[in-house]
């Protein structure tokens, strides 16, 4: 596949303009497009989106505070997932998520926020400048309906995050102070109404976007087509509740022939670099090496500090295991609960458990990572450690991931659309988890479609991909995280700490936390807007709880 790569930190010429002095507007810019004169061509519109998805991979997927808040925010709250680290206290404000000891300040979900409606205003440049009656072309019609489905997808994770948030739609005035959108006082929407809005820009984008050419088609995953358009509609519906239209939606991408799941023994490729743009992906940002800049600077924009932070803790191994990449700091783990499940569901030659979840016994020894050389063990870990987003060797250059981020794999369109049938009475989506099932080589398939079945396929099919909070959430399922923040698991070595023990390797737990842990009723359904919005802005009411 030829690697695009987005030009993130060039586009200052697409940026709307600001209040300058006239003394300052006289001064002649050598290189310079005036804004007046800039929107105009094709050329321009394919600009200004190219800037859009800059936008996305600099805001939504890039670094901030040696992690990525989007990757935070829809990981670290679930059942599922340990924030390990060093030591307690280390990586606190990921821990703080995890056991629900955050607030309005902390960094993932101050940035998160701030972050989606940074990437909305590039879209929306695009949208106000080539929309509507602008859109003579057939290409600035394309670039106003990629952008469309860009904005729409921000709006739905704010949505689903924060509950009823500000519907931007069009660039705001500097001095603009927005409502939450159930309090709009010219257009107020209800949490539901605003996912509906969602889905109904992307389905009417879709006219206008290009389609995936086959499942070959590398170039048609990196780009918002399609398939991508209704996706994200289905899942807006699906989590407004509307199940019949989400159907409709998702059985569009799977009738349309371009995508299909990747054989079980390929399934971990889905992962990392050697499976950019395979058959499964429907959208992600895609990730190229460039020598001409520095190793920082690539380490800070391909994820670096994600790859090292939810990466296995080898400095405390006798030596790094031969699948690993790159030493980490021991953020990410599975829980002992979810590794349980999914052992007794799939069983352990499973190709979906294999590609998931790995045994500290085949780190060690298999893959040659020797033990647990340091004394105060692995924190936050246990005898099932992470596998699925180990990074290889291959992936890694300049210390960085030159794996392509992944935002929607067919499989989780099957299981949505599988959800919505469980929840109609339809025995149509049975077809597809059964799919899901036998792909994964899992020892459990389903005989009959109900919610529970498809619960728990989501659950091992899409760990560690940004689905299991926000699913908990709409189920009300929160059982597993009420006791959140106690009992944090430690992995030992009996070699290096000469303790007795059944096994080598064994787990000893602790209870660090001397503040309140664990979910809340009524509070925790939601993240608090941030206190700098809260603060600016005194339009905007802070969630419930908080």
């Amino acid at each position: 596949m030829r690697k695009i790569i987005y030009t993130l930190f060039a586009s200052a010429a697409l940026l709307a303009p600001v209040s300058c002095s006239q003394s300052r507007l006289e001064i002649e810019q050598k290189g310079v497009t005036a804004y007046e004169n800039f929107y105009k061509t094709d050329d321009d519109a394919l600009s200004a989106l190219t800037y859009a998805y800059a936008a996305m991979a600099k805001n939504i997927t890039n670094t901030s505070s040696n992690q990525i808040p989007f990757l935070a925010i829809t990981n670290l709250c679930g059942d599922d997932m340990l924030a390990g680290g060093n030591y307690y206290g280390d990586n606190d404000f990921d821990a703080a998520l995890n056991e629900f000891r955050y607030d309005n300040q902390v960094d993932p979900i101050v940035k998160a926020y701030q972050q989606f409606y940074y990437a909305n205003y590039a879209a929306n440049l695009v949208i106000d400048n080539f929309g509507g009656d602008k859109a003579d072309s057939q290409i600035k019609k394309r670039c106003v309906a990629e952008a469309r489905v860009l904005r729409a997808f921000y709006h739905m994770n704010l949505a689903i995050y924060w509950g009823c948030p500000p519907l931007v739609d069009h660039i705001l005035p500097g001095d603009a102070k927005p409502y939450n959108c159930d309090r709009d006082p010219v257009n107020p929407m209800t949490h539901e109404q605003l996912l509906e809005w969602c889905a109904k820009e992307c389905e009417e984008a879709a006219d206008d976007l290009n389609e995936r050419a086959n499942p070959k088609d590398e170039n048609g995953a990196i780009v918002v087509t399609k398939g991508f358009a209704y996706g994200i509609a289905g899942k807006a519906y699906l989590f407004a509740g509307d199940y019949d239209k989400a159907k409709v939606a998702l059985k569009k991408v799977i009738t349309s022939g371009k995508y299909e799941l990747v054989p079980g023994e390929r399934l971990n490729d889905c992962f990392h670099a050697v499976g950019d743009g395979n058959e499964e992906k429907i959208f992600e940002l895609n990730a190229i090496v460039n020598s001409s800049i520095s190793d920082q600077t690539f380490y800070a924009r391909s994820r670096g500090y994600t790859v090292r932070m939810w990466n296995w803790r080898t400095d405390k191994m006798e030596k790094r295991p031969t699948i690993d990449g790159i030493d980490g700091w021991g953020i990410c783990a599975p829980t002992q609960s979810f590794t349980k499940a999914m052992v007794e569901n799939d069983g352990l030659d499973s190709w979906r458990l294999k590609s998931t979840i790995i045994n500290v016994e085949d780190v060690m020894g298999k893959y040659q990572g020797g033990g647990i050389k340091d004394i105060t063990g692995l924190y936050g870990a246990h005898e099932w450690m992470s596998f699925k987003i180990i990074p290889r060797p291959e992936d890694i250059y300049k210390k960085g991931s030159q794996t392509n981020f992944v935002f929607m794999r067919y499989a989780e369109v099957l299981l949505m659309y599988a959800e919505a049938c469980a929840m109609t009475n339809d025995k149509d989506g049975l077809q597809y988890l059964n799919m899901i099932q036998n792909r994964a080589g899992s020892k459990h398939v389903s005989t009959a479609l109900n919610l529970d079945e498809v619960k728990k396929e989501k659950m091992f099919e899409l760990w560690a991909e940004g689905c299991r909070w926000a699913d908990m959430v709409r189920w009300g399922d929160f059982d597993g995280v009420l006791n959140a923040g106690k009992n944090i698991p430690s992995l030992y070595d009996s070699k290096w700490t000469n303790e007795p023990s059944e096994t080598r390797f064994y787990v000893k737990y602790s209870n660090p936390n001397t503040q309140e842990t664990g979910f809340k009723k009524g509070k925790h359904e939601l993240f608090p807007y941030p206190e700098y919005e809260i603060t600016t802005n005194p339009n905007i009411v802070q969630n419930p709880g908080w």
